[in-house]
Formats: structure tokens, C-alpha cells, sequence
């Protein structure tokens, strides 16, 4: 049976809140990842970066060079997401489903009294929807020309 923890990723990349905008863009396009979590001092989860929060930080190449924002001088602290919806780490992957469906949201923490135990995505469950969907096609019987 497939719990959270199976389908969660924990060898997560975090983030600290002084850490740069520069420093979220790139370790997300080296990595080719969309959500970084972060981690105050007590190593407790107090923010998350999500692509669209860079995205959105990125000053536009358009603007002349004297007046442009450097991602150098923007702190992940000012682009976070402050209130991150997460679950528990007991939580089922039918609640942990609901809530991104519910909330519209890419990924969800998986936190229990603010300690970061990994990160489920909405591609981590695309893959238990190939998972099932396969498992569906191995029951079925095969179709009416290979009986005949």
C-alpha cells in the first residue's frame, strides 16, 4: 500500500531566508526543481520559493541596465511564501491530494511540528496515477483479438 512517505521526496535542497534570489534561480534551474523550502535557524520550515516566486522576483531584461533589480541583491526572506499550506507526515495520499487540488497548489510540505520530513509534488502523484492506471491495465483481460 502506498503511503506519503512513499511518494515524498526527502533529499531536499533548502534555502535560508538570507540566502539570495540568485542562489534560489539557479540551484532550481541546476537541479531542474521548482520548490525550495526554508529553513530559519532552528533548522524549523518558515518559508517556501516556488518557481513562480522567482519568476515574478526576476527583473524584466527590458528595463535599461542603470535601473534594473539584481537577484543578487533581492533575500529569499522578501519573495517566500510566508504561510505554507503543508500536511503531516501521517496525513494519506488521498488528504495530501486533496489539499493541492484544493489549494491550487504545485507541492505540499510535509511537516510535523515544523520539522521538514520532504516535499510531495503534483508530478509525485501523476506518477501513483500511472501507477494504478498500469496496475488497472494488468487486470483487465486481454483485449477481444488475443482471445480469439
Amino acid at each position: 500500500m502506498m503511503n506519503l512517505e512513499t511518494i515524498m521526496s526527502t533529499d531536499l535542497i533548502t534555502l535560508s531566508p538570507k540566502d539570495t534570489l540568485a542562489t534560489a534561480r539557479d540551484i532550481m534551474r541546476d537541479k531542474n526543481i521548482h520548490h525550495l523550502p526554508v529553513l530559519g535557524g532552528d533548522k524549523k520550515m518558515i518559508g517556501l520559493v516556488t518557481l513562480t516566486n522567482v519568476l515574478a522576483a526576476t527583473d524584466s531584461v527590458l528595463r535599461d541596465a542603470e535601473n534594473r533589480i539584481h537577484a543578487a541583491d533581492i533575500i529569499v526572506a522578501d519573495i517566500m511564501v510566508r504561510n505554507v499550506i503543508s500536511v503531516d507526515m501521517h496525513a494519506s495520499l488521498r488528504q495530501a491530494a486533496l489539499f493541492l487540488e484544493k489549494h491550487r497548489i504545485g507541492c505540499l510540505p510535509v511537516v510535523t511540528d515544523g520539522d521538514l520530513h520532504g516535499i510531495v509534488t503534483d508530478t509525485d502523484f501523476v506518477g501513483v496515477a500511472i501507477n494504478l492506471l498500469e496496475q488497472i491495465e494488468a487486470a483487465e483481460p486481454l483485449d477481444e483479438y488475443a482471445e480469439a
